[in-house]
């Protein structure tokens, strides 16, 4: 099993938009690196924070599972989606999705100003600066630490 670290942007989609919805694609995703890792790296089971991006205050919200394999971005296809790209083929396609479980909130947020003032979380993706990937592997120790947060 592999741990993630998804974001959104809550005024698109938000953890309670998904606790409603249950299930949900993950659509959108235009960056190679990223579609890479859903192609070759994601798989069902796996789990993955909920984190809110380009927001008041950024962080982790929730939890959720990875659904199902990969499958084509059906956004990219479709000319009045936001994510449409005029590049993509239906029989070759560019950009992959997956779908997202949702799982738990969590009791509380855990912001990216906390997860940037632990030491533990250093190497941590999302607290780097200049990192803008949308989803990024999340190691077990971290994940774990993370989830200690929360307790307190």
């Amino acid at each position: 099993m592999k741990y993630w670290l998804m974001k959104n942007e809550p005024d698109d989609y938000n953890i309670d938009n998904l606790k409603k919805d249950k299930i949900e694609p993950w659509d959108g995703i235009r960056n190679y690196q990223v579609r890479n890792m859903i192609r070759d790296d994601m798989c069902i089971g796996d789990i993955a924070f909920f984190y809110h991006s380009n927001c008041e205050i950024p962080g982790i919200y929730g939890i959720m599972t990875i659904n199902s394999k990969p499958y084509p971005d059906s956004t990219a296809f479709d000319k009045k989606a936001k994510y449409y790209d005029k590049k993509s083929n239906k029989e070759k396609p560019t950009w992959l999705m997956v779908d997202v479980k949702y799982k738990r909130k969590l009791r509380a947020a855990i912001t990216l100003k906390e997860l940037k003032s632990k030491k533990e979380l250093s190497s941590m993706r999302v607290v780097q600066k200049g990192n803008r990937l949308s989803i990024t592997e999340v190691n077990k120790k971290e994940w774990d630490y993370i989830l200690s947060l929360e307790k307190k």
